[in-house]
């Protein structure tokens, strides 16, 4: 079972299947839905967030209490490749006031002290620069440009940038 975390207003919590709808409703909002999977992608459904909740992979993120995103990971746990990867979802009315580095410094924090990871990746798009400004805010390093790396909803490929963070590097 995922640990519950908190640091000042912000939340991590374990992610409940009645989390879903709402979820799905906040990957649709303004300054979330342009960067967050394609149309033909079942990403921003409810039933992809209720899946995540039954299989431990997410984070709700709670801000003073109430449901306000998602924070998902990965984790390779071959030995000689061990290390986690991040994903965020926080809706538009909580973006831009520095919840979201909170929140993943809060992940940071459990993936390598509790799970024992010694890199994290992220990899927001190549031309989201406040989501690159928020990670760089933690540590995060550009490692390099996936070219057409993902479908955005507009249908087209778009580049993602790939940044990593070494234990020692988090901020």
């Amino acid at each position: 079972m995922l640990p519950t975390l908190r640091d000042g207003r912000v939340t991590l919590r374990p992610l409940a299947e009645g989390d879903a709808e709402a979820l799905s409703a906040m990957a649709e909002e303004p300054g979330v839905r342009e960067w967050w999977g394609s149309e033909e992608s079942d990403s921003r459904s409810a039933a992809a967030f209720a899946e995540e909740a039954r299989d431990e992979l997410a984070f709700a993120i709670e801000v003073d209490g109430a449901l306000a995103g998602w924070l998902g990971f990965t984790e390779e746990l071959e030995p000689d490749y061990h290390h986690a990867g991040l994903d965020i979802l926080l809706t538009s009315e909580h973006q831009g006031v520095g919840l979201g580095p909170i929140a993943l410094r809060l992940a940071a924090r459990w993936l390598i002290g509790e799970r024992g990871h010694h890199r994290l990746t992220i990899d927001p798009a190549a031309a989201n620069a406040r989501a690159i400004k928020a990670y760089a805010s933690l540590g995060f390093r550009p490692v390099g440009v996936m070219r057409e790396y993902e479908r955005g909803p507009d249908g087209a490929w778009h580049d993602g940038l790939l940044m990593d963070l070494l234990a020692d590097e988090l901020r």
